[in-house]
């Protein structure tokens, strides 16, 4: 069985060791010790992180983040995980369209001020 140290996974992701803790300390990363004490890191551990990593990504808090992940343990077939991921999902593209929503409405009243500075500029010019 593969498995990695914590130095390997930080290279991988780009991340420092105390990130890795910090998800250790969560719950959400349960890696084994070796007889020295050390982590030790496994394949299950490294898809965790991917996951992790994603889910941050796109939005998700640590605490949805762990919950999706760890519905995997309860139901190994995936469904709950990825009902709850789906559930997550809509919230998200609901947050997702009422922030476009935001910045459109913000586009269009710098638009409209923009259009109105320029009319006034070119009025003042042509008064000169």
């Amino acid at each position: 069985m593969k498995t990695y140290s914590i130095s390997e996974l930080t290279q991988e992701f780009n991340v420092s060791t105390r990130t890795i803790r910090y998800y250790e300390e969560l719950g959400i990363l349960n890696p084994q010790r070796s007889v020295s004490g050390q982590r030790v890191y496994v394949k299950k551990d490294r898809v965790r992180l991917r996951l992790i990593f994603r889910g941050k990504k796109f939005g998700f808090s640590l605490a949805e983040i762990k919950e999706m992940i760890g519905l995997f343990d309860i139901d190994p077939s995936g469904k709950m995980q990825l009902e709850k991921t789906m559930e997550y999902g809509k919230q998200k593209l609901k947050e997702i369209d009422e922030r476009i929503e935001e910045l459109l409405a913000l586009r269009n009243e710098i638009q409209f001020l923009y259009d109105n500075f320029h009319k006034t500029i070119q009025q003042k010019v042509g008064k000169e």
